[in-house]
């Protein structure tokens, strides 16, 4: 079973759901990064989404923006993002790690030499925004010799025609993408979530994850009873932000995720 399959197992077993984190690789530096993406599993996140920084992030809003934008300031790269993968896996090997992200690194990586090397680094899972479902033959057959999950996007447009072409190549688990927009703005309406996580079990057995617009402990907590994970990824990156320079800079975010952990933990007792 590879990691995500595991933790998945497990969380069934436990009667809850996923806390999937997000944070973009090397904002706002390095070693601040760093020190956040060694801390979550501790703190409560049972599985981490590293962004991979990239000039045009499309898909988000200005929070993971402006994070991309500072960790490529700094210095981040993709091969920082894996060295980074690399640096977590002498510590821990249990938590899944997917990078999220865009195509255009990827492409320019070599999609064959790029799956080699994320798997090499500990990489488990990939998120790719703007990869079409019509377009992912290119890097999916690389990817599933790699031993790395391909983790597809769904939206409240994605209807019962749509989603059995977008979950042809999926693996891992189904990320539902709960508004049409960009992330950290709108919330959708619990009912609604409801509505769409049981549309997509209708068309795939895989565990439903749903992201965008999560930004408290309640509103993982309502997710997260009858979803399989609540994706939390603006809100952190925003505590960052607010604490860049400061002493609690990494403490910080790390105590909104041990908070959020608390509400999805007991989101089903």
């Amino acid at each position: 079973m590879s990691r995500i399959e595991k933790r998945f197992a497990k969380l069934k077993a436990e009667n809850r759901a996923a806390l999937v984190t997000f944070i973009t690789a090397g904002d706002p530096d390095r070693a601040t990064s760093q020190a956040l993406l060694d801390g979550m599993p501790a703190a409560g996140a049972d599985i981490i989404e590293l962004g991979m920084p990239f000039t045009d992030p499309m898909a988000d809003g200005p929070a993971i923006q402006l994070a991309a934008q500072r960790a490529l300031a700094a210095g981040g790269s993709l091969r920082q993002t894996l060295e980074m993968v690399e640096a977590f896996r002498k510590t821990d090997t249990d938590t899944p790690i997917i990078l999220m992200g865009y195509y255009n690194p990827v492409y320019a990586w070599g999609a064959e030499t790029f799956a080699v090397d994320a798997a090499k680094a500990g990489i488990d899972g990939l998120i790719i925004v703007d990869l079409p479902p019509e377009e992912a033959d290119e890097l999916v057959p690389f990817l599933r010799q790699a031993g790395i999950d391909f983790i597809v996007l769904t939206t409240p447009t994605s209807d019962d025609a749509r989603l059995p072409v977008v979950l042809a190549n999926a693996s891992g688990f189904v990320y539902y993408v709960s508004i049409a927009g960009i992330t950290g703005t709108a919330s959708a309406a619990q009912s609604a979530i409801d509505e769409a996580v049981a549309r997509i079990r209708r068309h795939t057995g895989l565990p439903v994850c749903v992201g965008f617009g999560i930004k408290d402990p309640a509103q993982a907590a309502e997710v997260a009873r009858v979803a399989d994970g609540a994706v939390v990824g603006s809100a952190i990156v925003s505590v960052l932000a607010n604490n860049i320079g400061k002493p609690n800079a990494v403490s910080a975010p790390l105590a909104l995720v041990k908070d959020l952990a608390a509400g999805v933990r007991g989101a089903r007792s």
